[in-house]
């Protein structure tokens, strides 16, 4: 555990759980780590300081993070119906919707940013569903938009094959890492659940949409 980067192994090692267990969380964004080619790495200075926050706060729910409130980071008019077919495209619209929010203070480096950590590596979590995210110094506070998408987006690399129909981008200040990742962490699981899938896929209008997303499980 000398080395500065370490694979998944490593990382597995280290934190005594399984190496699906990382894969797992690298994919979801819940512990830091980027792709070098078509692989995992990790620096090891950020595992430390990711581990240390976990047991600072070993006491937090497993449940979707109640301490996160949608109606703060969402509003229906960052909800969009999508037609685009390919992830690019996608990203563009929907960053240019997360855009328009008062605490997003460059537009075009929010776009810039969101390609560019896609090109890092996918943000497709399994089940239709993808969490494009980043943190710029430039945002305020964070910040969200959904898009529900009309078409089939085959080009995310996902963990199960499934094309992405659902995209939560969001954006944190710099600063603001626990509870960038306590937002990830809250959607990747209140999104494993099948009928809210069904729900927003199947909502006309973006007002029913975040009504779903708002409305106590």
């Amino acid at each position: 555990m000398s080395d500065d980067i370490l694979t998944i192994e490593e990382v597995a090692k280290y934190l005594r759980v399984s190496e699906r267990t990382v894969y797992d969380w690298a994919q979801k964004g819940e512990i830091p780590a980027g792709k070098i080619g078509t692989v995992w790495r990790f620096k090891k200075d950020e595992i430390e300081k990711w581990v240390n926050e976990r047991l600072t706060g070993s006491t937090r729910s497993q449940q979707p993070n109640p301490h996160v409130q949608v109606q703060n980071i969402l509003s229906p008019d960052r909800i969009v119906l999508l037609d685009h077919s390919t992830k690019h495209d996608a990203l563009v619209a929907l960053a240019d919707t997360l855009g328009s929010a008062p605490q997003i203070k460059n537009r075009n480096e929010l776009s810039v940013e969101i390609l560019r950590r896609e090109d890092l590596m996918s943000t497709a979590i399994g089940r239709g569903i993808a969490i494009p995210h980043v943190r710029l110094s430039s945002v305020t506070d964070l910040v969200m938009a959904v898009g529900l998408c009309r078409n089939d987006i085959i080009d995310f690399q996902t963990i199960d094959d499934m094309p992405v129909r659902l995209l939560f981008m969001i954006a944190a200040a710099y600063n603001q890492h626990a509870y960038y990742l306590q937002t990830l962490s809250y959607f990747s699981t209140r999104l494993k659940n099948a009928e809210l899938r069904e729900g927003l896929l199947a909502a006309e209008t973006p007002l029913a949409a975040y009504n779903l997303l708002v409305a106590r499980e």
